[in-house]
C-alpha cells in the first residue's frame, strides 16, 4: 500500500508539473502571420476578459498590433512594435520607440490556437 501511494504521489507531482510547461521557440517560424487575441486573463483559471486585437507577426522582427481602445473613443489603431525570438521566448517591445521589451513565454501552442504568458497577463489567441 505505501507503494501505490509513493508512485501516485509521484504521478501527481509530475502532472502538475508539465502542465504549464512552456514551449520553447527556436526561432518565429511558428508565429509568422496573423493572430487573432481573443482573451486575456490574470491566470489560466481565472476569468477570461474578451478582446479585440489583432496582432501580425512578420519575418522582419516586426510586430503589428491592430485593436479598439473603447476607453479613449479614438477608433481602430495599428501600432508596430519590435519582437524577437530568444531563449526560447517571445521578446516584445512594451512601448513603440522605447527599448524596454517584456517576455511572453508560449505555454501552449499547435496549428490554430496559443497561450502565451506574459509579465502580468495570460493572452489566448486563435491564428487568423
Amino acid at each position: 500500500m505505501k507503494t501505490i501511494t509513493i508512485l501516485f504521489s509521484l504521478f501527481a507531482a509530475v502532472a502538475a508539473g508539465t502542465a504549464n510547461a512552456e514551449v520553447k521557440l527556436a526561432d518565429n517560424s511558428k508565429l509568422l502571420g496573423k493572430w487573432q487575441v481573443t482573451h486575456e486573463a490574470l491566470a489560466l483559471d481565472r476569468e477570461k476578459k474578451p478582446l479585440h486585437v489583432t496582432w501580425e507577426f512578420q519575418k522582419d522582427g516586426t510586430l503589428i498590433t491592430t485593436g479598439e481602445d473603447a476607453r479613449s473613443g479614438i477608433g481602430e489603431m495599428t501600432i508596430p512594435i519590435k519582437y524577437s525570438v530568444a531563449d526560447g521566448v517571445i521578446k516584445k517591445q512594451v512601448t513603440p520607440g522605447r527599448e524596454k521589451y517584456e517576455d511572453c513565454a508560449v505555454v501552449e501552442m499547435d496549428e490554430k490556437d496559443a497561450v502565451l504568458k506574459c509579465k502580468f497577463l495570460y493572452l489566448f489567441m486563435t491564428r487568423k
